[in-house]
């Protein structure tokens, strides 16, 4: 297989989708990895598996309506699945395999057909103290975006999933592009106030066009840094009731067409009304529970 992602939103030639099958009991609260998988465990709202079928269904009917080749990895009996893109993620021609956190390194292997398709010159195999995770990496033609955490606490917090070592090594592996890196506000039990990945804060649509959290960031630089990138007007602000809700989150098919929640009324208003694009809308606020939506479900290894 050829790899080729230059960006977010170019033509969808073959994907990656979760599985959601086969998905365990409900983890405990010492179990769960991130704030708002806490959030939903702590209030008996954590989503039932026959739900989260359901829409990864809806999901792939959606690809497939626009003939995108789709690969889904082996089921691991009782093991959460549904996420694909933290497991690897590509840049270019390159597969980099993530260091995703203990609690979920035996899903690597569910992987193994799909990776086996690749080129090994064109994988990269991390060192093991480099830890990254795809939904912390948003290329965007000769940018890099990458989310982090420089907390002094960041071995402690289960949500900081992408360090400085890790940065560094894609600095020597891509020498060509502007790496930027924004510090992520993280917190392991409360969704309001921590972010998990950067695209839960930030992502891209269309060829110049972002969706964008403000509080999100650590720094209000790193968020001020993203407006003069892409332009006040090609920034669609949301609240922290939608940051909640992971409606940045979304995604793209091609430059005009994006997979949504149906839930996200404002931003589909807008995304059709002002930007021109085709929504397509399936029910994802089931799978949101878990800490992840639409972005987080796949793993892009083609586009035009």
């Amino acid at each position: 297989m050829k790899l080729n992602i230059k960006n977010e939103t170019g033509r969808l030639k073959s994907v990656v989708l979760g599985q959601p099958k086969s998905n365990g009991a409900v983890p405990t609260l010492e179990e769960s990895y991130d704030a708002k998988s806490y959030h939903t465990i702590e209030n008996n709202i954590y989503p039932k598996e026959q739900d989260i079928i359901s829409e990864m269904t809806e999901f792939e009917k959606v690809l497939k309506k626009y003939d995108v080749e789709v690969f889904r990895p082996k089921i691991i009996k009782d093991y959460n699945q549904v996420f694909a893109r933290d497991v690897a993620f590509v840049i270019e021609d390159k597969m980099i395999i993530s260091n995703i956190i203990p609690d979920r390194a035996d899903e690597q292997e569910a992987y193994r057909h799909i990776i086996d398709k690749v080129s090994w010159r064109n994988i990269i195999n991390l060192p093991e103290t480099a830890h990254i995770e795809g939904g912390d990496v948003i290329v965007w033609n000769g940018f890099l975006f990458i989310g982090t955490s420089y907390s002094p606490d960041y071995r402690n917090l289960k949500t900081a999933r992408t360090n400085e070592y890790a940065i560094e090594i894609l600095k020597e592996y891509f020498p060509k592009k502007r790496i930027i890196d924004l510090d992520l506000r993280k917190n392991d039990t409360k969704p309001y106030e921590g972010i998990l990945h950067l695209d839960c804060t930030f992502n891209i649509v269309g060829n110049d066009k972002c969706i964008i959290y403000k509080n999100g960031f650590v720094d209000e630089s790193d968020y001020q840094l993203l407006v003069d990138i892409f332009g006040e007007e090609n920034c669609f602000e949301i609240n922290d009731r939608e940051m909640f809700d992971m409606v940045p989150n979304i995604f793209s098919i091609a430059p005009d067409i994006v997979v949504s929640d149906k839930a996200f009324t404002r931003l589909n208003h807008h995304l059709r009304d002002e930007w021109g694009m085709t929504v397509e809308e399936i029910p994802y606020r089931e799978i949101s529970k878990m800490g992840g939506l639409l972005r987080c479900s796949t793993l892009p290894l083609v586009r035009e």
